[in-house]
Protein backbone atom coordinates (compact mmCIF):
# COMPACT_ATOMS: atom_id res chain seq x y z
CA UNK A 1 0.00 0.00 0.00
CA UNK A 2 1.19 3.34 -1.09
CA UNK A 3 1.96 6.03 1.61
CA UNK A 4 -1.08 8.05 1.91
CA UNK A 5 0.23 10.85 4.10
CA UNK A 6 -3.49 11.65 6.35
CA UNK A 7 -2.68 11.53 10.00
CA UNK A 8 -5.23 10.52 12.21
CA UNK A 9 -6.82 13.56 13.24
CA UNK A 10 -7.09 13.98 9.43
CA UNK A 11 -8.35 10.82 8.91
CA UNK A 12 -11.47 11.72 11.71
CA UNK A 13 -11.73 15.15 9.61
CA UNK A 14 -12.22 13.42 6.53
CA UNK A 15 -14.56 10.77 7.81
CA UNK A 16 -16.90 13.20 9.58
CA UNK A 17 -16.96 15.04 5.72
CA UNK A 18 -18.43 12.06 4.18
CA UNK A 19 -20.78 11.32 7.14
CA UNK A 20 -22.25 15.21 6.91
CA UNK A 21 -22.51 15.48 2.80
CA UNK A 22 -23.89 18.79 2.21
CA UNK A 23 -23.98 19.53 5.78
CA UNK A 24 -19.79 19.70 5.53
CA UNK A 25 -18.47 23.06 7.27
CA UNK A 26 -16.12 24.06 9.88
CA UNK A 27 -18.25 24.54 12.32
CA UNK A 28 -20.75 21.57 11.61
CA UNK A 29 -17.52 19.13 11.15
CA UNK A 30 -15.99 20.56 14.64
CA UNK A 31 -19.65 19.83 16.30
CA UNK A 32 -19.97 16.44 15.06
CA UNK A 33 -16.09 15.53 15.73
CA UNK A 34 -16.49 17.19 19.35
CA UNK A 35 -20.20 14.71 19.74
CA UNK A 36 -18.16 11.51 18.77
CA UNK A 37 -15.07 12.31 20.40
CA UNK A 38 -16.41 13.74 24.00
CA UNK A 39 -13.59 16.66 23.80
CA UNK A 40 -13.80 20.26 23.10
CA UNK A 41 -11.42 21.05 19.29
CA UNK A 42 -10.20 24.28 18.21
CA UNK A 43 -11.79 25.46 15.44
CA UNK A 44 -8.30 26.31 13.98
CA UNK A 45 -7.65 22.47 14.20
CA UNK A 46 -10.44 22.06 12.12
CA UNK A 47 -9.68 24.48 9.33
CA UNK A 48 -6.15 23.16 8.95
CA UNK A 49 -6.92 20.12 8.65
CA UNK A 50 -9.36 21.22 5.81
CA UNK A 51 -6.81 23.19 4.23
CA UNK A 52 -4.18 20.29 4.26
CA UNK A 53 -6.71 17.67 2.79
CA UNK A 54 -8.06 20.05 0.48
CA UNK A 55 -3.87 20.54 -0.71
CA UNK A 56 -3.35 16.85 -0.47
CA UNK A 57 -6.46 16.23 -3.01
CA UNK A 58 -8.63 14.71 -0.48
CA UNK A 59 -11.13 17.80 -0.61
CA UNK A 60 -12.88 19.95 -2.86
CA UNK A 61 -15.15 23.19 -1.47
CA UNK A 62 -17.00 25.70 -3.06
CA UNK A 63 -19.03 28.39 -1.13
CA UNK A 64 -22.84 27.72 0.02
CA UNK A 65 -25.64 30.81 -0.25
CA UNK A 66 -25.03 33.93 2.18
CA UNK A 67 -27.32 33.33 5.04
CA UNK A 68 -28.75 36.18 7.17
CA UNK A 69 -28.09 34.15 10.06
CA UNK A 70 -24.03 34.15 9.57
CA UNK A 71 -24.44 37.93 8.51
CA UNK A 72 -24.28 37.54 4.80
CA UNK A 73 -21.30 35.38 5.00
CA UNK A 74 -21.26 32.13 3.07
CA UNK A 75 -19.92 28.58 4.36
CA UNK A 76 -17.59 26.69 2.90
CA UNK A 77 -19.09 23.19 1.85
CA UNK A 78 -16.12 20.67 1.98
CA UNK A 79 -16.84 17.30 -0.65
CA UNK A 80 -14.62 14.30 -0.44
CA UNK A 81 -13.04 13.20 -3.68
CA UNK A 82 -13.24 9.86 -5.21
CA UNK A 83 -9.38 9.86 -4.06
CA UNK A 84 -10.36 10.04 -0.63
CA UNK A 85 -12.99 7.40 -0.86
CA UNK A 86 -10.70 4.92 -1.44
CA UNK A 87 -8.25 5.77 0.94
CA UNK A 88 -10.36 5.72 3.47
CA UNK A 89 -11.66 1.96 2.31
CA UNK A 90 -7.85 0.95 2.33
CA UNK A 91 -7.41 2.21 5.63
CA UNK A 92 -10.50 0.60 6.99
CA UNK A 93 -8.97 -2.95 5.23
CA UNK A 94 -5.82 -2.39 6.62
CA UNK A 95 -7.17 -1.77 10.07
CA UNK A 96 -9.19 -4.63 10.12
CA UNK A 97 -6.59 -6.84 9.14
CA UNK A 98 -4.63 -5.83 11.85
CA UNK A 99 -7.74 -6.08 14.06
CA UNK A 100 -8.63 -9.74 13.31
CA UNK A 101 -4.97 -10.77 12.80
CA UNK A 102 -4.15 -9.73 17.06
CA UNK A 103 -4.23 -12.08 19.43
CA UNK A 104 -7.23 -12.46 21.45
CA UNK A 105 -5.62 -11.57 24.55
CA UNK A 106 -4.85 -8.15 23.03
CA UNK A 107 -8.24 -7.79 22.41
CA UNK A 108 -10.00 -8.69 25.57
Amino acid sequence: MKKTKLGEFEELVLMTVVVLQEEAYGVEIKRELEDRLSETLSVGSIQSALKRMEEKGFLTSEFGEATQKRGGKRKRIYSATPYAHRVLKEMKDVRSQLWAAMPNVATS
